[in-house]
């Protein structure tokens, strides 16, 4: 069984106020992508990462950097486009066809374990489609015009994260159909839901969290430093 992982690190970060996208944004002494590849590279099951870039050459010095820590299971290096879809729809052209799942986690979790990674692999295997998610703990209401409409059973709520794995030809299939229909979704398993496939959930990890916001950086910094 051949795994793929994808990582989409070419958004720009705008949300974090730098000129620098924040997926090389650094957390001590390397950038927060590097955190993330460490992860992919430590889990067994992994055979081959494809990263995807941005199309400006924000990443000139990666390969050094990859040297540097060590990091071999890099495939190849694509070209992202304006949305997280198309890079990740790069990425997926890119795989090679005689990989079987395929593992698509943001460059920007950097805390993601790699325990957690083989079990979605593993569970991938008997479901085809595994996203990792935590229990929604909040209230949660459905509002319009500031007025609240409904209260949603947070019971069936579910805070849903990354890694996505997939059957190679299921999530292909998802994203060609959804590319032709220029559907967006908001994350990767929605496209797969489109075609009536289920998606089973694993519980993962609040610590997981995804840098998006400078507060998002110094609580990352923080756990990177006790782990």
């Amino acid at each position: 069984m051949k795994v793929t992982a994808i990582i989409p690190a070419a958004g720009t970060g705008k949300r974090m106020g730098t000129n620098v996208h924040k997926q090389f944004l650094r957390i001590g002494d390397k950038p927060i992508l590097f955190y993330t590849l460490e992860k992919f590279e430590a889990c067994p099951l992994i055979d081959a990462v494809i990263l995807v870039l941005p199309r400006n050459g924000a990443y000139h010095p990666l390969q050094e950097l990859l040297e540097k820590y060590n990091i071999h299971k890099i495939q190849c290096m694509v070209a992202g486009g304006e949305q997280r879809q198309d890079s990740v729809y790069a990425g997926l052209q890119a795989v090679d066809s005689s990989s079987e799942i395929v593992v698509i986690h943001d460059a920007v979790r950097p805390l993601i374990r790699p325990e957690l990674i083989e079990q979605s692999i593993r569970q991938c295997q008997a479901f085809g489609a595994v996203v990792v998610a935590v229990p929604v703990t909040a209230t949660i209401k459905k509002v319009q015009n500031t007025l609240v409409v409904e209260t949603l059973d947070r019971r069936q709520l579910w805070e849903i994260q990354t890694p996505q794995t997939f059957n190679y030809q299921l999530i292909l299939q998802a994203y060609r159909q959804a590319m032709e229909e220029e559907f967006y979704g908001t994350d990767d398993a929605m496209l797969v839901e489109r075609l009536g496939h289920e998606v089973k959930i694993l519980q993962g990890d609040r610590y997981n969290l995804k840098i998006t916001t400078p507060d998002d950086l110094i609580i990352a910094e923080c756990l990177l430093r006790r782990s």
